[in-house]
């Protein structure tokens, strides 16, 4: 990103267990959680707010864009 600057503070540097994924990896990580890893993962963040079935919910439409993309994509090259 042409603005992008590195984290410097601790508070807003991403959690382990999403730095680093791409969307998709992300969304299918997400849905694997149990309710009490997603506890842990988002512990004393605003994440929880959304609860573990809405971050679900919302990281399945993801998957499911991710492969309408990917589905247009694929027929596209036919052209």
């Amino acid at each position: 990103m042409k603005f992008a600057r590195e984290v410097k503070e601790p508070s807003f540097e991403a959690r382990a267990v999403i730095a680093g994924k791409d969307a998709k990896t992300l969304a299918a990580d997400i849905l694997a959680m149990s309710d009490d890893d997603f506890r842990a993962a988002f512990k004393g963040s605003a994440m929880k707010r959304a609860k573990a079935a809405g971050l679900k919910r919302s990281a399945a439409i993801v998957l499911q864009n991710l492969g309408s993309a990917g589905a247009a994509g694929a027929s596209d090259q036919g052209r």
